[in-house]
């Protein structure tokens, strides 16, 4: 197996650069909260509960699009990849507008009945946070449904230099709100919720003036395509079910952890930034698994998907137990930049050690699936979701974590067992070969 792939490289390093600027810059955020109070953060992180369900939904309808747009472009049907752009953009926007309006009318009741134990200081931060933040979802969606139809393209140039700019706004906002202004809470939900308004603006923009390849035009003259909106939501509906599923169950061991108290709903905040921002290369490499793997099956090309999907997924594995091994030693100090709490300090390293060490189960449990999804097998990997998450992360995170009195550690080990399940699926399953038999799209005489 070749080490250097000019193919997989070229596509995962713009993705790359962009997620070490999205993730960090998040971490600047929460460290930030982190100094307004415990309070603030564990708010900041049960909400992000919720908000992460919504985005990765919308990220989950945006896997159609990109996957539809990356088998066309295989393809050379250059006409047929801007018309599943304008329907994926077009039916995301409705479908989130729909979604926002439904959580405006019911986020108190859901803050409640998910997060009702929580310290009162805790609840009053969340109504807040999450009042404000919720009506950034129809410009996320653009952001990352646009984003999708760009790698699907082969453009991840564009979508870095985007995420990159809407964050540095992020972080600049919220250093101002916070630390000049004084604004708690409220400065910490305004300055994400500027930042993703202006992404959604921007990336919107850069679709109308057109890409290499994509070109949003006759806008007014728009009618919705049966035929591309069935092959744009025969993948994209059921991974959207699938991320419903997993981070529906994270959402449930979420509320685990509130009845564990504030001391473990902050530090699983923390511990999930830094576990984020380590995992980088690996979310990078799964994005490109996805548009890579659908531009060959796009061609017929079911040799290469394989070839690209396995050296993917070992060079994720191979980049996160590097990146793993050098940060276990550090791990307490990563984590007091957070916070001086002593308690936190202890078990926010503590759950990221365990993390670590099992982090080269991550890549077949992640990876791998990301590029079956761009071969269009997604009912496979709803199916080993749920049977991953619900049989697995939430029966032995609620035994481990609350039956057995682990608490947060017990939490994360359901977690690992999860990866471990799932992971061993897809492993079986692409060895098998079956996915490369998907057809989401037909050749055609002039493609």
């Amino acid at each position: 197996m070749k080490w250097i792939r000019k193919d997989v490289f070229n596509l995962a390093i713009p993705i790359l650069t962009e997620q070490l600027f999205v993730i960090s810059l998040g971490m600047i955020n929460t460290m930030m909260a982190g100094h307004i109070g415990k309070e603030a953060v564990s708010a900041i992180g049960m909400v992000d509960s919720i908000n992460n369900i919504f985005i990765a939904f919308f990220s989950a309808l945006a896997i159609g699009g990109m996957v539809v747009v990356a088998q066309f472009v295989g393809q050379g049907n250059i006409k047929k990849a801007n018309a599943t752009m304008k329907q994926a953009l077009f039916s995301g926007l409705i479908i989130t507008l729909l979604v926002t309006m439904l959580m405006f009318l019911f986020q108190g009741p859901i803050i409640a009945s998910l997060f009702g134990t929580a310290e009162p200081e805790v609840i009053s931060n969340a109504h807040t946070y999450l009042g404000i933040t919720l009506l950034t979802y129809p410009l996320i969606t653009i952001d990352l449904v646009a984003n999708g139809l760009l790698r699907g393209a082969g453009d991840t140039k564009t979508p870095m230099k985007v995420s990159i700019f809407m964050n540095i706004i992020n972080v600049c906002l919220t250093y101002t709100f916070i630390n000049i202004f004084s604004m708690g809470i409220v400065g910490a939900a305004l300055g994400i919720a500027i930042a993703r308004v202006s992404g959604g603006i921007i990336i919107l923009i850069v679709l109308l003036r057109g890409s290499k390849i994509l070109k949003l035009t006759n806008i007014r003259e728009f009618k919705f395509d049966k035929s591309l909106l069935k092959l744009i939501f025969g993948i994209g509906v059921p991974a959207s079910v699938e991320s419903l599923i997993f981070n529906g169950g994270k959402l449930i061991t979420q509320i685990f952890i509130v009845n564990m108290g504030t001391i473990a709903i902050a530090s699983n905040a923390i511990a999930g930034s830094v576990a984020t921002m380590l995992n980088v290369p690996g979310n990078s490499l799964s994005i490109a698994a996805t548009a890579l793997v659908g531009k060959y099956m796009g061609r017929g090309e079911t040799k290469e998907a394989e070839n690209s999907l396995s050296y993917i997924t070992v060079l994720s594995t191979v980049f996160l137990t590097v990146i793993a091994l050098l940060f276990i030693p550090f791990a307490g100090n990563v984590v007091s930049l957070f916070t001086n709490n002593k308690e936190i300090i202890h078990l926010a390293s503590t759950v990221l050690i365990v993390n670590s060490i099992c982090i080269p189960l991550w890549s077949i449990s992640f990876v791998l699936p990301s590029g079956l999804k761009g071969a269009g097998d997604v009912k496979y990997t709803l199916i080993t979701t749920i049977i991953g998450m619900w049989l697995f992360r939430i029966t032995l995170g609620y035994l481990l974590g609350v039956v057995l009195n682990f608490g947060l550690v017990g939490i994360w080990l359901g977690m690992v067992i999860d990866w471990v399940i799932r992971g061993s699926l897809y492993c079986i399953r692409f060895k098998k070969g079956k996915w490369k038999r998907n057809t989401v799209i037909k050749m055609t005489a002039n493609s």
